[in-house]
């Protein structure tokens, strides 16, 4: 997913602003979804791809603002480029306190707003990313079974496979059995990524299966 194409989606009440900033993001080779309003651009399925927001933030029927912390709950992966007519220091500051990518005064450069826009997306591109990787460890490890689960929690803390096998009640041969299974289930081949990998694993997923 995230090496499709991104999308920009643009909310402006204005259609020629609308339409230039269309070809504009069309020639740099993104592809370009526009809307007239915050609630026809809400009312749109979010998708799973490196992707932006230009957001008008005078719009007729919700405030940029408020547009801001909607999608900071369902696309927290979508960076917000605000635009606006005139420049408002105190709404300056709180977007970018709430997180926007960037924030530009009407009339602007189109170099600028790409630039923007490109950071945006590759910034949209890395979260995605991150968050495919916690997906996929997580999978791994719901697929170990109980026991795999105690022994990886022994070895990462430091311990050899003796000693694990005297902590469980089990002999060694069948600890290094458990772990090998274990560590090709979650797809690593040495205890250093292993201790790495579940310091990204959230505690839920961890007590949950052991």
């Amino acid at each position: 997913m995230s090496h499709s194409t991104p999308i920009v989606f643009v909310v402006d009440d204005d259609a020629s602003v609308r339409e230039a900033l269309e070809m504009l993001i069309g020639s740099a080779g993104w592809q370009a979804e526009t809307f007239a309003s915050a609630q026809e651009f809400l009312s749109r399925p979010r998708v799973a791809t490196p992707s932006c927001l230009v957001l008008d933030v005078a719009l007729p029927d919700l405030n940029g603002l408020d547009v801001q912390k909607r999608v900071a709950v369902d696309s927290s992966h979508m960076p917000i480029i605000f635009v606006s007519g005139h420049g408002d220091i105190p709404m300056t500051v709180q977007a970018m306190k709430a997180g926007a990518a960037e924030f530009l005064t009407k009339p602007f450069h189109d170099d600028v707003l790409l630039s923007a826009i490109e950071q945006a997306v590759e910034r949209s591109r890395a979260t995605l990313d991150r968050e495919a990787g916690k997906r996929s460890l997580r999978q791994h490890y719901a697929s170990l079974t109980h026991r795999e689960t105690q022994v990886m929690a022994l070895v990462v803390s430091g311990l050899l496979n003796k000693q694990v096998g005297a902590e469980l009640g089990i002999s060694e041969i069948t600890v290094k059995a458990h772990r090998g299974r274990m560590m090709r289930k979650m797809q690593v081949r040495s205890l250093a990524v292993l201790v790495e990998m579940t310091s990204h694993l959230d505690r839920n997923a961890q007590t949950a299966f052991t």
